[in-house]
């Protein structure tokens, strides 16, 4: 019987797998991140948990710096493992410290989004991206 399923690796594949992953988890991270942008410079005052003890206004402006500028550097693929890193606290502080006492239902999702940014700060870009594009020139 031959083997259907094998190990070898197939890099042009995965180069187009990262791509779509950081399209998609980038693009959805956008959807939170612009409400929350638009909040940030709108005229209402800003309500937002301050989990860790930083004030309202600093763990918010961490929040939208997170999910808005790092989710478009995640999107263009530059500078992706540092990007990637403010989202993963983010997310952590999200699943760990603020949705603890609601249960797994309301820790799923910041735990799914910890997980893509993981990936993506131990694989980088990958080829499609603007990291490969000029660290190629070097």
């Amino acid at each position: 019987m031959k083997n259907s399923y094998t190990t070898s690796l197939n890099l042009q594949n995965t180069d187009f797998g990262l791509l779509l992953f950081r399209l998609f988890i980038g693009g959805l991270m956008l959807t939170h991140g612009i409400p929350k942008l638009i909040t940030f410079f709108g005229s209402e005052e800003i309500a937002f948990a301050d989990p860790i003890g930083l004030g309202e206004t600093v763990t918010f402006t961490f929040a939208v710096f997170a999910e808005c500028v790092c989710a478009i550097l995640i999107l263009l693929g530059w500078v992706t493992r540092f990007a990637a890193i403010p989202l993963i606290i983010t997310m952590a502080v999200a699943a760990i410290i603020v949705h603890w006492t609601d249960g797994f239902g309301r820790q799923e999702l910041p735990l799914l989004y910890m997980g893509g940014f993981l990936l993506l700060f131990f694989t980088g870009a990958g080829k499609f991206s603007l990291d490969y594009y000029f660290l190629k020139k070097k």
